[in-house]
């Protein structure tokens, strides 16, 4: 937990202290300071990229941008998934079956082949990412809450509000919720890196996120053109998307580790 903890903190003060530095400026060029390598100006301490643009600002920038699409998407999914799986698990029939179908026809559908092809007909942007990549991680939560509600729909605390006069909605809400939020958040802190990999993916690519606003996908494909003259403007990137994903990986992980606990301990008594 420690590590990840550690590796978050470095892209915390990436992104968060690096913007309020006085030499913060992702989109100033200066064509006369072009190809700095990390360390030669102290104007530019991780040095600047084919156009002169300081690259440790972009990185911060690219680091917000990641962040931030992945927070968006992770909270779409979230909603949809949950509501989907709550509905699913607490109702049963044949809601049950036609979400069911739904996510199995879902988990078919490449993702990736999907954004090519909608980037083909619409252009490729940032909003279509976002919105394609909302709609089409949802399946992992929804099964994991519709397998909860399942088991909940028939317990006292659930039934004893309906006996009671309560709403089927207010009692999902008040009293199934709160019991499928922690196995949630196990799975959103799991999400997070790997929407940020499929981001950083796709901006490779050339799907997501445009110029000028710098993205570490398109960053990493542009450092490739210069790649034998300053291999850090590829290097830089990688190390940015590495400690975040693989400290939300440690951090999802260790969720994991004491939601399994939790879960025996509670069943021991």
């Amino acid at each position: 937990m420690f590590i990840g903890i550690g590796l978050l903190s470095v892209i915390a003060l990436l992104i968060i202290v690096v913007p309020f530095l006085p030499l913060y400026d992702p989109y100033g060029q200066s064509l006369t300071d072009a190809m700095l390598p990390p360390f030669a100006s102290s104007a530019h301490p991780l040095g600047t990229d084919s156009l002169g643009r300081d690259v440790l600002s972009r990185l911060a920038l690219a680091g917000m941008v990641s962040v931030g699409i992945a927070a968006i998407v992770v909270a779409l999914n979230f909603i949809i998934g949950v509501t989907l799986g709550l509905i699913a698990g607490y109702r049963g029939g044949w809601l049950d079956t036609a979400i069911g179908s739904i996510s199995d026809i879902q988990l078919a559908m490449p993702v990736v082949i999907l954004l090519i092809a909608l980037s083909a007909v619409f252009g490729p942007s940032t909003q279509l990412m976002v919105i394609t990549l909302g709609v089409t991680y949802w399946v992992g939560y929804a099964r994991v809450a519709r397998a909860m509600a399942m088991g909940l729909r028939d317990r006292d605390f659930v039934v004893s509000p309906l006996t009671q006069g309560g709403s089927h909605g207010r009692t999902v809400f008040a009293h199934v919720l709160p019991q499928v939020l922690p196995q949630m958040a196990v799975i959103a802190s799991f999400d997070i890196a790997v929407i940020v990999g499929i981001e950083s993916s796709l901006d490779y690519l050339g799907l997501g996120v445009q110029p000028p606003v710098p993205s570490w996908g398109a960053m990493i494909t542009e450092g490739q053109k210069y790649l034998q003259i300053n291999p850090m403007l590829v290097i830089l990137p990688g190390i940015a998307l590495f400690l975040l994903v693989a400290g939300m990986q440690f951090l999802s992980q260790r969720f994991t580790t004491e939601s399994v606990a939790a879960e025996r301990k509670a069943g021991r008594r």
